[in-house]
């Protein structure tokens, strides 16, 4: 990270156009525009944002034949309306990045681009600030009923990308409590943290108030991800800029089935950004849209390290070490090598040989499967 240049980051609290993937994508493109206009570096936006989080999945839908009918036209529905890596949607996205010369880490659900598969994945795409793709990070785990609408990503998919700004990393959800996710992405020399939530929640009641240190109960301290956001930042010693969504009932159209008994309550919002000290630069904003804004002190970040180094004086290798699998697995069993190649010298090659830098990549992929399938 450049020490003498702070760096402005925002998470994007807005709402998607329900169930419509192109009126989304144009909203989250015009977010990036003002960002860009505000003079922001990086942008980050809420969990599967685009067409919007599946806050109905309390409704399962094979109970009768008539809410099996409902379930199937909103399965559909949901499938339709998400979005392939790449496609038009993302070449929007992209160049609205290009344009406002900001990086991006949006929240999609992801339609597998896998021959034959018609499964989703609640998935990161990052763009960089020239409109590249970087990549992208599928959820490893969806969390409890989320496992009806998505599939688990792989190890391919666990990745930290060079920006002009430094390493950057994200996690979806309660991935960001995953300890050893967390190990790992510090492993990979993350700096910037982008994490993705639906929105923020309580576990108060009845027994269960959690105070701050004046002694006094608020609802910012009733979800984990107060504790998840800050400990993250603290525990990496990186900058977490966290994007939740907003969103109300009124968003939702009238004929939508499960309008009534959907969790929309969670979409109040929440986002913050913690310094490397796990304190909040900006705390939590709910119930509406705003573009939550920060200045990072990269210096932050060599201060918290002199006082707890994860990857330096505070570490224990020889006690306690980590592996982590980096290779993917293909449905004919081959294993694809993790992606070692820099994106400067992938665009240099496509652009030598006019090809598109997606085109090599892919030539390159299907090649060393090719290599291994000789070896065996």
């Amino acid at each position: 990270m450049n020490l003498e240049r702070p760096i402005v980051a925002a998470a994007a609290q807005i709402s998607p156009v329900f169930m419509k993937k192109k009126e989304s994508v144009e909203k989250y493109a015009e977010c990036i525009h003002e960002a860009g206009r505000k003079g922001i570096d990086l942008i980050v936006t809420p969990e599967t944002g685009i067409p919007t989080y599946p806050y109905w999945r309390n409704n399962f839908g094979y109970t009768t034949p008539e809410s099996a009918a409902l379930w199937k036209d909103t399965v559909v529905s949901f499938y339709d309306q998400s979005i392939r890596i790449p496609s038009p949607e993302t070449d929007l996205l992209a160049k609205a990045c290009a344009s406002a010369g900001i990086v991006a880490v949006i929240g999609l659900n992801e339609q597998d681009d896998r021959e034959g598969s018609a499964t989703l994945y609640n998935t990161m795409l990052f763009i960089d600030r020239d409109g590249t793709i970087l990549g992208r990070h599928r959820k490893l785990m969806p969390t409890h009923q989320e496992r009806f609408f998505w599939g688990r990503g792989d190890a391919s998919d666990l990745r930290v990308f060079d920006t002009h700004f430094g390493k950057l990393g994200g996690l979806i959800c309660f991935e960001n409590h995953m300890t050893l996710l967390k190990a790992a992405m510090a492993v990979k020399g993350e700096e910037v943290h982008a994490a993705c939530w639906p929105g923020w929640w309580s576990y108060g009641g009845k027994g269960n108030a959690i105070r701050d240190m004046t002694g006094d109960v608020r609802p910012l301290y009733l979800s984990d991800q107060d504790s998840a956001i800050r400990e993250y930042a603290f525990e990496t010693q990186s900058f977490v800029v966290s994007a939740s969504m907003y969103m109300t009932e009124d968003d939702v159209p009238d004929d939508f089935p499960y309008k009534k008994s959907a969790a929309w309550k969670w979409a109040m919002g929440g986002s913050a950004i913690a310094n490397p000290f796990g304190a909040y630069i900006k705390e939590p904003v709910f119930h509406k849209e705003e573009l939550v804004v920060a200045e990072l002190d990269p210096k932050d970040r060599i201060v918290a390290k002199n006082v707890f180094d994860c990857m330096g004086h505070y570490s224990r290798w020889d006690v306690v070490s980590l592996r982590v699998r980096e290779e993917d697995f293909t449905p004919t069993g081959a294993v694809l090598p993790p992606r070692r190649i820099k994106m400067e010298h992938l665009e240099s090659v496509a652009a030598k040989h006019h090809l598109a830098p997606e085109k090599v990549e892919s030539i390159l992929r299907e090649l060393e499967s090719l290599a291994v399938e000789v070896e065996e």
